[in-house]
């Protein structure tokens, strides 16, 4: 606790040099625990959308400490502007890409509508019942853990002693097999 104590006395110009001096998890929370509300603060009120003034925390904070630990923020005692800089130019693409996106879908709206829509696809039950039941039962334990208990690949390996990457690998496998049997490839 006493820790915590001394981090809330460090300026944020000393835990700037902390953290460019070397690895300093300490000083890159505390960092990230002052910065967090002003920069979360400044999206909210320029994009008036909490998820995406959130986006925007996540990614300037991860640039600032990414840029801090590698060097390459040339006035760490003026990190407050390095970051607010950050953020209004991280800002100003957003609504640039905004813009451009409305601008293309004003453009080419007529050619969406005109393009004929396929017939939603009707969902055969007995036929995927019958291509689960052709997989291995690893993968059909697999894809029920991921797709109905909707398990991250972490907790699915822990129950089928089997690394994440290996479920990962399983889960794609199985799904392209599913795919090609309930579309008609082969299983």
């Amino acid at each position: 606790m006493a820790e915590t104590g001394v981090e809330s006395a460090a300026s944020d110009q000393e835990l700037a040099f902390r953290v460019a001096g070397g690895n300093d998890s300490a000083a890159e929370a505390e960092l990230v625990r002052r910065l967090l509300p002003r920069v979360r603060l400044y999206g909210l009120r320029q994009l008036r959308d909490a998820s995406a003034a959130d986006d925007v925390a996540q990614e300037v904070l991860l640039l600032t400490l990414e840029r801090l630990r590698a060097g390459r923020v040339r006035q760490p005692e003026r990190l407050t502007s390095f970051v607010f800089g950050a953020c209004r130019l991280l800002v100003r693409n957003l609504r640039r890409g905004t813009r451009r996106r409305d601008g293309l879908l004003v453009q080419f709206a007529g050619d969406l509508r005109r393009e004929a829509q396929p017939d939603p696809l009707r969902l055969d039950h007995g036929r995927l019942r019958d291509c689960l039941e052709r997989l291995a039962a690893r993968e059909r334990s697999v894809l029920v853990l991921t797709f109905y208990a909707e398990q991250p690949s972490g907790e699915i390996a822990g129950r089928l002693g089997l690394s994440p990457e290996n479920v990962r690998t399983v889960r794609h496998r199985a799904f392209v097999r599913l795919r090609d049997c309930v579309t008609g490839g082969a299983a």
